[in-house]
């Protein structure tokens, strides 16, 4: 790759691919308050913008993140690139994840853009504990972490010839603005209300959750200080490591204000019985270890190098993440923003952290 400008210039401009998604719209929102031109890459950026909020400073440029001549276009300029494109709902992760990384890459290396990479847990083996860090074996048991792991020996490779690269690992996302968070489907709702929290493991079995605002300040942070970083860097995000499976439900029903919210066994069996018809519920099965074994992840790296953390309270975050699916009254900071729906959410999560 060619050298490429420092990001603590005047001008940083950043690519986001996959800009509307869960973890891609809160990096958005968190880089364009620390400063950052955000650009992103959409098939169809009417839509993607209207998706967005009309009023969120994003350059929005047509374009396939499959297509390495469109991401190559995009990047022109650009000193990092999110790559936050994933395939929805689990399907064909080999013959989407691979090429479309592969994309950034080129990009990256005619750009000479550093890769941001969100990673997971999934690299692992169930028995790899609480506290993984970021030195430890990979040795993923399932189809989705062997290609996690070839994703990442990608961009070390990638490094060896030049490039640079960031992997961000964190657990289970969740937060406000995020159709894909875990809450959504650890809860039943109806009538604009939590009826039921779901235990998907035992209920003795920990599990780590990342708070989007959070883990999306913490990686604007570590932008921000770019130029310090080595060729591949990988840190850990702890998150909210809840000992108990009950823990969640504990948090839900005090934001709630509900005490007699159930805690219900996960309905594998249904899922089971119909996961050879759903793919969605055969990929969900895959995983089911995750939640049967416990898997968190060390962030000592993480705070050796930036200090303090973003770290919402983990009822705070849980509240935030229910106003947004309708189950709790959404507090005024969010009717006092401007934009859609989706970005004065995002900017309610966001203004939380500190100013500029």
């Amino acid at each position: 790759m060619t050298p490429s400008a420092k990001t603590t210039t005047a001008e940083k401009t950043v690519l986001v691919i996959g800009a509307t998604g869960s973890f891609g719209s809160h990096a958005v929102a968190a880089l364009i308050r620390r400063g950052w031109r955000v650009r992103a890459l959409a098939r169809d950026p009417e839509a993607a913008k209207a998706k967005a909020g009309a009023r969120m400073p994003i350059d929005w440029v047509q374009g396939d993140g499959m297509n390495a001549q469109d991401v190559v276009r995009a990047a022109a300029g650009a000193a990092v690139i999110v790559h936050a494109a994933n395939p929805p709902n689990y399907k064909n992760w080999r013959g989407l994840a691979i090429p479309m990384l592969a994309a950034t890459i080129a990009a990256a290396r005619a750009s000479g853009a550093r890769i941001v990479l969100p990673g997971n847990v999934y690299n692992y083996a169930p028995g790899s504990g609480a506290r993984i860090a970021e030195d430890a074996p990979q040795a993923p048991t399932t189809r989705k972490g062997k290609v996690r792991v070839e994703m990442e020996r990608m961009l070390e490779e990638a490094t060896r010839r030049g490039g640079r690269a960031l992997v961000l690992r964190a657990g289970d996302f969740f937060g406000p603005a995020a159709p894909n968070s875990s809450l959504q489907w650890l809860t039943t709702r109806r009538g604009g209300r939590v009826r039921g929290v779901y235990a998907p493991g035992p209920v003795g079995v920990g599990h780590a959750f990342a708070y989007l605002p959070d883990l999306a300040e913490t990686l604007a942070r570590l932008l921000d200080r770019e130029a310090e970083l080595g060729d591949f860097e990988a840190f850990h995000f702890a998150g909210h490591w809840l000992a108990s499976g009950a823990d969640l439900a504990g948090a839900i029903r005090r934001v709630a204000g509900d005490a007699a919210i159930p805690l219900k066994p996960f309905p594998y069996p249904l899922i089971y019985a119909l996961s050879p018809f759903v793919e969605m519920f055969r990929e969900l099965l895959e995983m089911r270890y995750l939640w049967e074994k416990p898997i968190g992840l060390d962030d000592a790296k993480l705070r050796a190098f930036l200090g303090d953390i973003p770290a919402t309270p983990f009822d705070t975050a849980v509240r935030e993440t229910l106003a947004d699916m309708g189950c709790l009254p959404s507090p005024a900071l969010f009717e006092m923003q401007t934009g859609s729906l989706r970005s004065s959410r995002l900017d309610a999560a966001h203004v939380r952290q500190d100013p500029l």
